[in-house]
């Protein structure tokens, strides 16, 4: 019996969720979507200090700008969550 779904770390047409439906694990799109979310967070890290450093003298334009990276990143991170909470409560059979 395959595993539940897996939540991708992208989106797919018209911005819906995109799964992963497969009983192998290690493959090459489970492999590609734990690469992306590491880069994700990565660069959710870089964002956050990037803004921290920002924020004290900037532009209403640039704080803008600023403020769609973070909601983009802070729904990387979410997805990320989710779809490893989803794991965690039904963890594979070893």
């Amino acid at each position: 019996m395959p595993d539940e779904p897996r939540l991708l770390p992208w989106s797919g047409p018209e911005g819906k969720h995109c799964y992963l439906i497969t009983d192998h694990h290690g493959g090459p799109i489970s492999r590609l979507a734990d690469a992306t979310e590491s880069t994700q967070l990565h660069m959710g890290y870089q964002l956050v200090d990037h803004a921290l450093a920002l924020l004290p003298d900037t532009q209403p334009g640039d704080l803008r700008y600023l403020a769609e990276r973070l909601t983009e990143a802070l729904q990387d991170v979410l997805r990320i969550a989710e779809s490893r909470g989803r794991r965690l409560k039904h963890p594979s059979k070893p």
